[in-house]
């Protein structure tokens, strides 16, 4: 039976090649049997139908598809022919009284025009030179007190403690820009707990700034001297300590009132912060300065009180620490960010090194007035340009990773100021800005001193070459700095403005130091001229 099988199966396996794989027609029947003639039938039981082929897709034809696509389409065209003359209807009419209050976009801040820029700065810019205008004439005031006249490190302490504006309170502007523009601060107890943290970082900052600061003073000091008197030590560190501190928490609350508003009223307050800060920083400083050493002076007879008040503001540093942990980033900068505030400390302490040798001299007659006024302006435009860079950079890109455009360390001088960038742009406008700045404070200045300042044309040339030659120096630095900081994954606003304040501080005393001396030295020059005329004439 089981050979019969295999026989028959091998015969079903067998045929012709175009009935491979079809299934074999069997006979009706049970169990294979043989039949009379021998051959064998499976029963009817048994029996397997013949499985039909599987019917093949039908294909569509260009007509098909054309009869299925074209109505959906046709109603499609229709609706957005409707839409478009919605649109075109509603041009010019509803659409453009329609306004909302975005300041900033998923991916930063709207983009700013030539003429936007200039409305933001120029203003804010005119008040700051107003703001340094007024610490000159306070300046050529308080040089003729006792207590200036009596301790010369005072005036070598002014441009360090001016500078403070620049090494913490423009930085803590730009901080708060940034954080404004990048939506950092808009939830309320984040926005406590930034302003807390940040507000204690520079009452930090100014301690210590404000000590060594007093300490370069007198070393520098020293240098032309061979005794040192204790009293005068004592007094130098007291008076720069409370000033540096009162200076902070006056300008670090005012920073955050500015930053606070600029951003409700959908201003940048990267073009208006730093400047403000600049317009009341010199002026305030000096006069704390002023009334605090005056104070001391007065009260120079008690011995316990200036170590007294320097240990004070010595035993609230752990506190003003304590509550700058808050934040992290904060905390990074108490680790790291010493370096550069206190190297823009030296490098402005050079600049009043500068100032406490000229301004005793005749042919230095209104360097006082002026210091402040081109320190101020070119420390106040680089320090806008370096907070628009490195908000640019927090927005279109990563720390450690430079943007494809700005991808050269140190770049043409023409692409900082000629091309179409954002950022070449606003350097143009705060370079144009120089020059009917300084023509205006000049002014202001001769109208209220008259006497106490010059007025030859001559000196007037010198002193915008020089207004233009720091602020154009400036600005380049800011471009490569700010280049090399982002490199280096390290926040411009913490490390670039402090170098650059200071820079800008040491670049303003020493060009208005050499104008006053060429202008000085162009009118013995004429003089000696028409003496010799004189002389040679007819008797």
């Amino acid at each position: 039976m089981d050979g019969t099988e295999t026989r028959q199966r091998r015969l079903d396996s067998s045929g012709k090649p175009g009935e491979l794989g079809l299934p074999h027609p069997l006979s009706t029947g049970g169990l294979p049997a043989a039949s009379e003639d021998g051959a064998l039938r499976a029963p009817e039981s048994q029996s397997v139908a013949p499985k039909p082929l599987e019917t093949e897709p039908s294909k569509e034809t260009a007509w098909s598809i054309g009869l299925q696509v074209t109505m959906p389409f046709m109603f499609a065209g229709l609706g957005l022919s409707w839409a478009g003359m919605l649109l075109d209807y509603f041009q010019g009419k509803k659409l453009r009284g329609f306004s909302c209050e975005l300041t900033r976009s998923s991916r930063g801040v709207l983009p700013e025009s030539f003429f936007t820029i200039m409305c933001q700065v120029v203003v804010p810019i005119l008040l700051s030179g107003l703001g340094m205008m007024m610490a000159g004439l306070v300046m050529n005031t308080i040089q003729h007190w006792p207590v200036f006249v009596e301790v010369k490190d005072l005036l070598t302490l002014v441009p360090p403690l001016v500078g403070l504006k620049g090494n913490l309170e423009m930085t803590l502007a730009s901080r708060l820009s940034t954080a404004a523009n990048t939506g950092q601060i808009d939830d309320p107890q984040e926005q406590h707990r930034v302003i807390s943290s940040n507000l204690a970082l520079i009452q930090v900052q100014a301690t210590v700034v404000g000590l060594l600061a007093a300490v370069a003073a007198l070393l520098l000091g020293a240098v032309s001297r061979e005794e040192v008197d204790i009293a005068k030590v004592e007094l130098l560190c007291a008076s720069s300590v409370l000033t540096a501190f009162l200076a902070a928490f006056a300008l670090g609350v005012l920073m955050v009132c500015i930053v606070i508003g600029a951003r409700k009223l959908g201003v940048n307050p990267d073009n208006i912060a730093t400047p403000i800060a600049a317009s009341l920083g010199d002026l305030i400083t000096l006069s704390i300065l002023a009334l605090v050493s005056s104070f001391f002076y007065r009260h120079k007879e008690n011995q316990y009180l200036t170590p007294l008040v320097c240990l004070s503001f010595a035993a609230l540093t752990p506190l003003w620490i304590l509550i700058a942990k808050q934040s992290p980033p904060i905390v990074k900068i108490l680790k790291f960010g010493w370096f550069p505030i206190i190297l823009a400390m030296v490098i402005s302490s050079f600049g009043g090194l500068i100032l406490s040798k000229t301004i005793a001299k005749q042919q230095y007659k209104g360097m006082a007035i002026f210091t402040p006024v081109i320190s101020g302006v070119g420390g106040n435009l680089v320090a806008i340009q370096t907070s628009r860079i490195s908000t640019y950079l927090h927005m279109w890109s990563t720390p450690g990773v430079l943007p494809l455009q700005m991808k050269k360390f140190w770049p043409n001088p023409c692409s900082t100021f000629c091309t179409s960038e954002i950022n070449s742009m606003s350097a143009r406008v705060l370079l144009l800005l120089v020059v009917p700045g300084h023509l205006i404070f000049f002014y202001i200045i001769y109208l209220v001193e008259g006497q106490s300042v010059t007025n030859s044309q001559t000196f007037v040339v010198l002193y915008l070459l020089a207004g233009l030659i720091q602020v154009a120096i400036l600005l380049y630095l800011a471009e490569v700095m700010v280049r090399l900081t982002w490199h280096q994954a390290q926040d411009p606003d913490n490390h670039c403005i402090p170098y650059l304040t200071g820079l800008g501080d040491l670049l303003g005393t020493g060009l208005l130091a050499l104008c006053f001396f060429a202008d000085w030295l162009l009118r013995s020059k004429a003089e000696l001229g028409g003496i010799s005329e004189l002389a040679s004439g007819p008797p």
